[in-house]
């Protein structure tokens, strides 16, 4: 009797599926797939909008001196030129082009040295631990980056109004010019930044594009050979100097204005695609 009662609750006890069993191995995965599937994908826009508020917190100390020396700048660049233009469109071609190196200075020479020095410490590694999408670091880092031009752009530009005595009745181009331009260089100076070997070339390579920017974008075209003014078509500050230049004039064609806003656009959303892509390079190694 006492044998077949121990053979009865073997058999009970080995139809027992081994799913159900607290400590089993499919037990585990099955609560692992849940709380895996319970977890939401972070979003761009949010991701976003916490790298953009990020690095503006971050930023707005260690740049600020930096800007004021990018506005006194192109300031002094603007005097200096001041002897040798008089009026016309080399003077609108001199303020126009002194208000973009603002933009210039911060979203590109800037924000190459600071993706330089992030790939160079690891702190690319950071974030890549956490759940944001690469276009929501590049995004955030080059629309913060760019948010500091603002204020020295729009004095620089002021400054050069009243100084070439160009009319003041156009500067709101500068809302669409602003964050035009700086998206299209901050792509760009963030994929130097990124692709660059080493801290120290993306550093270069951030202050040559700057000056490109000061050379081509501040002095006349009409006075350039045309190799020059091919190199100065392939700029992509270039288009919003045009766009800006234009409303000086008296009766200013806006159809082109709108057209150079248009290519300045297309132009930054390739060099943050560039950018974006660039990141991905750099995190995975």
């Amino acid at each position: 009797m006492g044998d077949s009662r121990s053979e009865e609750e073997q058999l009970d006890v080995s139809v027992v599926p081994a799913e159900v069993l607290p400590g089993s191995a499919l037990a585990m995965e099955e609560r692992a797939e849940a709380a895996a599937e319970l977890g939401p994908r972070a979003r761009l826009w949010p991701s976003l909008a916490a790298v953009y508020r990020a690095q503006l917190s971050r930023a707005r100390v260690a740049r600020i001196p930096l800007l004021f020396v990018a506005t006194f700048q192109s300031i002094g660049i603007m005097v200096l030129m001041r002897g040798v233009v008089d009026g016309g469109d080399e003077a609108h071609a001199v303020v126009a082009g002194s208000s973009v190196l603002v933009v210039a200075f911060v979203a590109l020479n800037l924000l190459a040295q600071y993706f330089g020095q992030l790939r160079a410490s690891g702190g690319l590694d950071h974030y890549a631990t956490l759940p944001v999408p690469p276009a929501a670091v590049v995004l955030g880092a080059a629309g913060a980056y760019a948010s500091f031009t603002v204020p020295g752009t729009v004095v620089t530009a002021v400054f050069g109004c009243v100084l070439f005595g160009l009319p003041l009745a156009h500067l709101w181009v500068l809302a669409a010019v602003i964050p035009l331009a700086g998206a299209a260089l901050a792509g760009l100076g963030a994929a130097l930044g990124l692709l660059a070997p080493r801290p120290e070339l993306a550093t270069v390579l951030g202050q040559l594009g700057m000056s490109a920017a000061l050379l081509l974008g501040v002095l006349p075209a009409d006075r350039m050979p045309g190799f020059i003014r091919f190199a100065r078509d392939l700029l992509p500050s270039t288009y919003g100097v045009e766009a800006f230049a234009r409303t000086f004039g008296q009766h200013p064609d806006w159809a082109f204005v709108l057209g150079d806003l248009a290519v300045c656009a297309g132009v930054g959303v390739v060099s943050l695609a560039v950018a974006t892509w660039a990141y991905r390079r750099a995190a995975v190694r």
